[in-house]
């Protein structure tokens, strides 16, 4: 009644209606229920015929049964109205109904954030874990790294000096072998040449 009471005035009469229309229904639903009873009731006889009360009493049934199903329709549609209105003038309910739904989509949101969070971690310990196990299985390549450019050039020219050194006397080295072959070359002439000279 209090609720009623805030309401402006054609709010609160279309309540009053709908009261109207409720209890008319309900007492319209009752009291044709009741007559249908009362004229299942057999009775003794009267100054009309058997079939000629029959048929009455039928077609009251009818009539009776048509009634409770308009005030059934009825109440049905004051439902409908009642929904209607609830929809439209019901703000404190709408607003709580939508207070809930963002409190929902809140704690969804929290709780996908989280599950990120910890997804993330994860990831960025298997990639500290796979980092570690890469560079530990490329030792020298770590070593490269951690020493200066300057220093990693002047190795690299060392080396490549190095390398130059040994490949120069391996080059070098047939060059003695080639004096003996020269000289048994001639030796081998002068063993030939008196031959022909003391055939003749």
């Amino acid at each position: 009644m209090a609720q009623q009471r805030a309401l402006p005035q054609s709010k609160e009469t279309l309540l009053q209606s709908y009261n109207k229309r409720l209890k008319d229904d309900i007492k319209s639903i009752m009291d044709n229920f009741t007559e249908i009873i009362k004229t299942a009731k057999i009775e003794d006889e009267t100054q009309v015929s058997r079939a000629t009360q029959g048929e009455q009493d039928n077609y009251e049934m009818h009539v009776r049964a048509a009634n409770i199903v308009r005030a059934g329709e009825s109440l049905m549609k004051l439902v409908s109205d009642l929904k209607q209105f609830l929809i439209l003038n019901d703000f404190p309910s709408v607003n709580e109904a939508i207070d809930q739904r963002n409190q929902q989509l809140r704690a969804l949101q929290e709780e996908c954030d989280r599950k990120l969070i910890t997804l993330r971690d994860e990831i960025s310990i298997d990639l500290y874990e796979l980092e570690e196990e890469y560079y530990s299985s490329s030792s020298s390549l770590c070593e490269a790294n951690d020493l200066p450019l300057c220093e990693a050039y002047g190795r690299l020219d060392l080396d490549t000096d190095s390398a130059d050194g040994l490949s120069a006397p391996l080059l070098a080295s047939p060059e003695p072998s080639a004096g003996p072959l020269q000289a048994a070359a001639p030796a081998h002439s002068h063993a030939g040449g008196p031959g022909p000279t003391e055939h003749p």
